[in-house]
């Protein structure tokens, strides 16, 4: 039987991970948080002094370092790399800062692009990222786009640096998501882009169980 793939896209502060988080729970998929993946390379790179502009020791790193993903036993999900827990280190806003430089390496998107679809040939899988529909899953079954205005994902990402105990300005927080939205859909490589079979919801005025049951209704009709 073939594995089934559930792809969501969407700009960062959509709600992306929280959903695709949800919808793996509820279906009992695994959950591929392929942004966390370049997070913690840019957490290597960072921690080993790499430059964020060198592709070509990025590439290197992205190739030597090992990304998966457990479920610990209070049921979160955890990204383990090189063996360490990294779940928390890499929601620091230093990596937030750093994270669209390394990804905009063509070198490093092949890499991990490559270790996301090595991933999602062993389970089923939510995936959520910026290029998945078009990408790194471009046959998943369901693919979905979400959206939200920028004054709502600027306040999404600034409660959740406060709940994490980073001090961060509500204006430099949407100054930076409309720079990342810049970069990501401007790159040569994977840009952010809606998949031209996805579906669009915009999350701007619904609750996360209200956008899970959207999902799981488009689900069930790409299913039958």
């Amino acid at each position: 039987m073939r594995l089934i793939q559930i792809a969501i896209d969407g700009p960062g502060g959509a709600g992306k991970s929280t959903i695709a988080k949800m919808l793996a729970e509820k279906l009992g998929f695994l959950y591929i948080d392929s942004g966390a993946m370049y997070r913690a390379i840019t957490y290597v790179a960072i921690e080993n002094e790499v430059s964020c502009n060198d592709e070509e020791e990025l590439a290197r790193l992205a190739a030597e370092t090992e990304i998966d993903f457990m479920i610990a036993d209070t049921g979160k999900q955890l990204v383990i790399c090189n063996g360490l827990d990294v779940t928390a280190l890499i929601r620091n806003p230093r990596i937030s800062k750093k994270v669209s430089l390394v990804s905009q390496h063509p070198g490093v998107r092949r890499i991990l692009v490559e270790k996301q679809q090595d991933l999602a040939e062993k389970r089923d899988v939510v995936m959520d990222g910026r290029d998945i529909g078009t990408v790194v899953l471009p046959k998943a079954e369901c693919k979905i786009f979400l959206t939200a205005s920028l004054a709502e994902r600027a306040r999404r990402r600034y409660m959740e640096f406060l709940g994490k105990g980073y001090a961060q300005e509500y204006d430099t927080i949407r100054a930076e998501l409309e720079r990342r939205d810049t970069l990501d859909a401007n790159r040569e490589v994977g840009p952010l882009r809606q998949a031209c079979d996805a579906v669009v919801i915009d999350t701007t005025c619904l609750g996360l169980q209200d956008v899970v049951t959207k999902i799981m209704k488009i689900y069930e009709q790409k299913k039958g």
